[in-house]
């Protein structure tokens, strides 16, 4: 081990700590005593649900832990989203589960929560996996009504995937485990079956105080949509529990009991660990995302057997393609490769940036991988495509475009991991959030954002100093510096990947050691879902 391996393990160690610090402060949700509140109603909390339900919490991935982080600061905040989204087992079948956090804002729904709330659905209809909505909810959050209710991807499309789910067969089952109230009472009842749990839970359209503001009428929540009412007299839903623990439990007994799934037939075989130490790859791994490393070294401690059987290797040598196994799955891959490599006729090419003859290799291979029905792993480190006259004329746009028609068309599932740089169309061509990758995560290296914050401060810097000299005004140094460094200040917490999490432009920040896992279990998750298309690009310029 060299003094540079040793400087890169320090300092992603460092940021892995942050990320575990964080992740460690959004698991308490609103706080200790909001927690101690949950349970002095004879209540568990959203995470303490989750984890009774699935067989292994430590084997369940979790979806948008980050969410909202440094949001809605006016508001009091919205850690986690105020929902907790986990992929897990239950009964040894794959589901994702749904849990209303009560302890942020008594669950109510914030812009993002709705967000997620769509991501969980999304996830479930993708890959045709049962879905669990552990609900405990007081509706929608009144002071930003307007940003969470009336629009296509707001509070109303959760209901419309209700129904579009029931129609696949997809099985959804719901437990009302506290408020349920107003529109967000059809969730539940638009599920397969509903549980209740006796004192605690309850659902109705208006609550008490609006019945009587609207019709007069004097009736408490518990008369009016409590576990009684409508296990015994309304009908609306189909089991009563006595307990938290009660209704999860039949929440286990009714998925026990569901038959098997359709496969998509995902070539597996036994899964290897590689052979390469895969904690390596916090030494490899640069602390600057300006400085070259080998991706070949990367791939070689996430694969099986470190086995890579590398697709045209002497061709468009700044993306890697090839072939290989990640937990017995085959997968095809697509990588940045981050060193300078240099072509068969001498030329010199930068690391990260994918030229013309890059991207015809990666629009064959991805074409090749939907043809032999093998899922696709993008490996990004990308500064975007080559500039320049020579690029130009050499038609990267075209070829550009053409990676982009493969990437969009894709019939086999695809999974995105972010390493380091998520720059521009780079970010595109490698199945960014807008392509419709099953799964999406960030390792904590990753920066997301139309370029580099010192290329993106110098160029707003120029335009600055433009429109100040228009006005007359005269810019010194000591100036110019000061203001370059605020551009790039504010820009810098842009690419943050904690600034694309809180956003759900990443489902996740992982440990670089997690990769395996969660590739794995995606697939897993996708092998539910048969290909239903054939792989078609349309009209293309060759």
């Amino acid at each position: 081990m060299n003094l540079k391996f040793n400087k890169n393990e320090d300092y992603n160690k460092l940021q892995l700590a942050q990320l575990k610090k964080r992740l460690a402060q959004v698991k308490l949700g609103g706080g200790k005593s909001r927690i101690e509140k949950q349970h002095a109603q004879g209540k568990m909390t959203a995470r303490e649900r989750v984890a009774h339900l699935l067989d292994s919490d430590e084997a369940s991935i979790e979806i948008g832990a980050l969410v909202g982080e440094g949001m809605y600061k006016e508001h009091g905040g919205c850690p986690s989203g105020g929902v907790v989204v986990k992929i897990g087992r239950v009964k040894g079948k794959l589901c994702v589960v749904v849990a209303n956090d009560a302890t942020v804002k008594a669950g109510a729904w914030f812009p993002i929560t709705g967000k997620k709330n769509l991501r969980a659905q999304e996830i479930a209809i993708e890959n045709r996996l049962p879905i669990i909505y552990l609900v405990d909810s007081a509706g929608v959050y009144l002071p930003m009504q307007d940003e969470i209710f009336p629009d296509k991807e707001h509070f109303g499309r959760i209901f419309r995937n209700n129904a579009i789910m029931s129609s696949m067969g997809i099985t959804q089952i719901a437990a009302i485990m506290g408020s349920c109230v107003a529109g967000g009472a059809y969730l539940p009842i638009m599920s397969d079956e509903a549980i209740i749990v006796d004192k605690t839970g309850s659902i109705f359209l208006a609550g008490s105080y609006l019945v009587k503001a609207a019709i007069g009428e004097e009736v408490d929540n518990e008369t009016l949509g409590g576990a009684t009412t409508h296990s015994e007299i309304s009908g609306v839903t189909d089991y009563k529990a006595k307990d938290d623990k009660d209704a999860l439990d039949k929440i286990k007994n009714i998925v026990d009991k569901i038959g098997d799934f359709d496969k998509a037939g995902f070539n597996r075989d036994k899964a290897q660990k590689p052979k390469e130490r895969i904690e390596d790859i916090y030494g490899i791994l640069p602390g600057s995302r300006t400085e070259q490393y080998d991706m070949w070294e990367i791939i070689k401690r996430l694969v099986d057997g470190s086995d890579f059987e590398e697709y045209k290797e002497g061709y468009g040598k700044t993306l890697l393609t090839g072939y290989a196994r990640i937990d017995g799955w085959a997968v095809g891959i697509v990588a940045n490769q981050r060193k300078v490599v240099k072509t068969t006729k001498g030329e010199m090419q930068f690391g990260g940036v994918i030229y013309s003859d890059s991207a015809d290799k990666a629009t064959r291979f991805i074409a090749n991988c939907n043809q032999k029905k093998i899922p696709l792993v993008f490996l990004q480190d990308v500064t975007g495509f080559m500039v320049g006259s020579k690029s130009e004329q050499g038609g990267i746009i075209k070829d550009g475009a053409k990676m982009v028609n493969a990437v969009s068309n894709s019939v086999v599932p695809k999974f995105t991991i972010i390493i380091g740089n998520s720059y521009g169309a780079g970010n595109y061509a490698m199945c960014g959030k807008a392509y419709d990758p099953r799964l999406i995560a960030a390792w904590p290296s990753a920066e997301l954002a139309v370029m580099s914050g010192n290329s993106a401060a110098k160029v707003l810097l120029q335009i600055e100093k433009a429109s100040l000299k228009k006005k007359g005004e005269t810019i010194t140094k000591a100036k110019e510096e000061a203001l370059f460094n605020k551009i790039k200040e504010r820009y810098d917490d842009q690419v943050s990947p904690y600034y694309a999490a809180a956003r759900l432009w990443t489902d996740a920040i992982i440990d670089p050691l997690e990769t395996r896992k969660w590739i794995a279990m995606g697939i897993e998750a996708a092998n539910h879902a048969p290909i239903d298309k054939p792989f078609n690009m349309g009209v293309l310029q060759v």
